[in-house]
């Protein structure tokens, strides 16, 4: 029993459990304070953004590459949910389908006959969603593989702006081309959360729960098997890589893949959730900036850390958002408007954790190949064998 409470002491003071518990009781002050909708709407954040900054810390994290047009992907999930599923909707039910159909004067009247037909048809209003997620993923990788192009010639800062004007590029192209999705007007999705609208938020949340636990488990298999240790060693020496005989070409395109992928279905559930597809939403503020941040923050190369890192900058950006005008409503006598406090507050937090935690809130651990229990018996059979052998 003993054993059993040095083990359970020793879990609970680990820097994982203390900020998850930390967290827990702060979104359950919310709950009790204002209400479940406002934690809800945090934790469908916390869900997108948290499968957004894995796929990112893939790459960057455990690959080495500099990522920074990580909204390319984004946009690419987010654009084809916006402009080719509800077009295959409407084609099949005698709607306009067209380039009309990004129209804003008729993708308003188009879309609520679209509703009203997957709130009656369950199995309908799943496919409907199956299909937005596998189609955003296919782009994704598309886009992966199109940007790993540049990712095999240049290094370092000269494909991090390549990658970033890409991104830059894909967003303006969205925005003056409104046959895409809509251009300067939003487009309106689909809901496939039509036929349960009356606990749409909570089935919003319980799904993109499932989809974060099962992206979380692939990254970790991925991260765990020979290939995400060839993904390791190459981010920390190329050169012993060549040495092996790694193809750095193929790794890096693979590495890209995958991660652009799981991005690209990030941004298909932010849309779907938001009901709206907006190009100039997708800045790179939004979704390369704060993945980068969520990524630093929880501990570069570590997954547990990338999804703790989102969680505490999300809840925080939420109270800096409830309270800055009750704590800070004083500055209105000098001329400042605490509602503009928002990112200089979230900045104060981030220095705070970088200061006192520089590695990120989990960093990454090192891992042997082989697990400890097994490394002790090995190192234990070879002692007996050395100990029963004869000397000469």
């Amino acid at each position: 029993m003993r054993n059993i409470g040095d083990v359970l002491k020793q879990n609970l003071m680990k820097r994982e459990v203390i900020i998850s518990l930390v967290m827990l009781l702060v979104l359950t002050y919310l709950a009790i304070s204002l209400g479940f909708p406002i934690i809800f709407s945090t934790l469908i954040l916390f869900f997108i953004f948290s499968i957004v900054t894995l796929s990112l810390n893939l790459e960057v994290g455990h690959t080495g590459i500099s990522q920074f047009g990580r909204v390319i992907a984004v946009i690419a999930g987010a654009f084809v949910v916006g402009a080719i599923p509800g077009r295959i909707l409407a084609f099949l039910y005698g709607l306009p389908f067209g380039l009309e159909y990004a129209d804003d004067a008729v993708n308003y009247k188009v879309v609520p006959l679209i509703h009203k037909i997957l709130e009656k048809d369950i199995a309908l209003a799943l496919g409907f969603l199956l299909f937005c997620l596998v189609l955003a993923g296919l782009s994704g990788a598309l886009i992966g593989w199109l940007t790993s192009r540049p990712a095999i010639r240049l290094r370092e800062a000269y494909l991090g702006i390549s990658l970033l004007a890409f991104g830059d590029f894909f967003m303006w192209v969205g925005h003056n081309w409104e046959p895409l999705v809509g251009g300067t007007t939003a487009v309106f999705i689909p809901d496939p959360f039509r036929i349960v609208w009356g606990y749409r938020m909570q089935a919003v949340a319980f799904t993109l729960l499932a989809i974060l636990v099962l992206v979380y488990l692939f990254i970790e298999r991925i991260t765990k098997s020979p290939f995400g240790r060839t993904l390791k060693m190459l981010r920390d020496s190329p050169l012993v890589s060549r040495v092996y005989g790694k193809d750095i070409v193929k790794i890096r395109t693979q590495s890209l893949v995958i991660g652009s992928a799981i991005a690209a279905i990030g941004g298909a559930l932010y849309v779907i959730y938001t009901g709206t597809c907006t190009a100039i939403g997708f800045t790179r503020l939004t979704w390369t900036f704060w993945p980068w941040a969520y990524m630093m923050l929880g501990g570069v190369g570590s997954n547990i850390g990338m999804v703790l890192g989102v969680l505490v900058l999300t809840v925080s950006r939420t109270l800096i958002i409830l309270y800055r005008k009750s704590l800070f409503g004083f500055l209105l006598l000098w001329g400042i408007d605490p509602i503009w406090l928002e990112f200089t507050l979230l900045g104060l937090v981030i220095i705070f954790i970088i200061l006192f935690m520089p590695y990120g809130l989990v960093p990454e651990k090192s891992e042997t190949v082989l697990p400890s229990g097994r490394i002790k018996a090995i190192l234990e059979s070879v002692r007996k064998q050395s100990s029963q052998t004869p000397e000469n």
